[in-house]
């Protein structure tokens, strides 16, 4: 991607009204909760619409089909493909993050931003409790579960509760790795 290109991209990527969320990239922009893609077939109406975390309908075959949960391969992808573009580019390019009224950052610390949002995920909040749990309590509160952190498959795009299995340690096991460099924790 040449330089001119990058900021349109990530103009949209890093809004919170689109893909940026608390928690990492969206799968589907935000912005389909309200204007879903809707397309006629031979009389047969297929929309996509964004749904932060199990598909409500059968359709493309149901469960999350990447319409709006975080997911952590592209999320992770994303972090590398932004330092390499920061070591080819530098300190020079900067973008607004969030978009578009953030105060500019370098392509290097909009990928940490983003590795502290997926780290947050698992962190305490203030309050104690972790995104990963959402609210079933007894993971929140219970001094026999609270410090037993699963890695699920994907995330809930508004509010980090993990969805899906939660036994994905191949690659959402890639939060250490994000936390290492972020200095989250």
């Amino acid at each position: 991607m040449r330089r001119h290109e990058l900021p349109r991209v990530l103009r949209l990527m890093l809004d919170e009204s689109e893909f940026l969320s608390p928690y990492g990239i969206r799968a589907v922009s935000k912005y389909h909760d309200a204007h879903p893609y809707v397309v006629q077939v031979d009389g047969t109406e297929y929309r996509v619409d964004y749904e932060p975390a199990e598909s409500r309908t059968g359709l493309f075959g149901g469960n999350s089909n990447w319409r709006g949960p975080i997911w952590f391969p592209p999320n992770f992808l994303l972090i590398e493909a932004l330092q390499k573009f920061h070591h080819f580019y530098g300190n020079e390019l900067k973008i607004p993050f969030p978009a578009p009224d953030g105060p500019p950052l370098s392509l290097w610390n909009v990928a940490a931003e983003l590795s502290r949002r997926l780290t947050r995920i698992f962190l305490r909040d203030p309050d104690g409790r972790r995104p990963v749990f959402g609210g079933t309590e007894k993971f929140q509160t219970d001094p026999h579960w609270r410090d037993l952190v699963p890695f699920y498959e994907y995330f809930r795009g508004d509010t980090g509760a993990g969805v899906g299995a939660s036994h994905q340690t191949g690659w959402t096991g890639v939060v250490a790795k994000l936390m290492q460099q972020s200095g989250a924790g």
